[in-house]
């Protein structure tokens, strides 16, 4: 890979940086798709030590490019997100990809590859960290941000995902408490 392709990759990829998702920050302000593949990635990092038997680093790779689909589509929340979005955005990013170095489009291949098929301890971690930091910054944002749907979807959002790993089984049973407390204080 020389210079200009390394730019033209970060190029791309600076888009998450303005791309807004769905939730917001505890001050209200509208988090960016770059913002949340972050957390995850930190998120990560930190259970380093939780899942030994587990390559961190894969994990941590997969968390910061799980998004990239977005530079060319924009975020689509999970509850209005169609076949046909995953689709279009799929089909977009993968274009995308394969117009890489190949080097570079080989890493990545692979880990999208593993990603989807959601076979390996790798892909479920990143999986349930995606899913998870949703709920984690649904539960920091103010509740009047939220959407209807929300105050259910997010009591019920993600144990399917974690039910592969006790630890993160319990991870999620304490983020259904934060969100208890907060829609109970929220009609109190």
């Amino acid at each position: 890979m020389n210079a200009r392709e390394y730019l033209d990759i970060l190029h791309v990829a600076e888009r998450l940086k303005d791309t807004p998702r769905h939730c917001t920050t505890t001050n209200r302000r509208t988090e960016s798709v770059a913002e949340h593949s972050w957390r995850i990635s930190l998120m990560a990092l930190l259970l380093r030590h939780e899942f030994k038997d587990i390559d961190i680093d894969k994990v941590i790779d997969m968390c910061i490019i799980h998004d990239l689909g977005e530079c060319f589509t924009g975020d689509i929340p999970t509850f209005m997100k169609t076949d046909d979005d995953r689709e279009v955005e799929d089909s977009l990013l993968n274009r995308w990809v394969q117009s890489l170095p190949e080097e570079i489009s080989n890493d990545f291949s692979e880990l999208y590859k593993e990603m989807d098929a959601q076979e390996t301890k790798e892909a479920k971690l990143y999986k349930a960290l995606d899913k998870l930091e949703a709920l984690i910054q649904h539960n920091e944002s103010p509740i009047d941000t939220w959407s209807e749907n929300e105050y259910e979807l997010n009591k019920t959002y993600a144990f399917d995902t974690v039910n592969f790993s006790e630890w993160l089984t319990e991870l999620r049973k304490v983020i259904l408490e934060d969100t208890l407390k907060k829609i109970d204080e929220s009609v109190q």
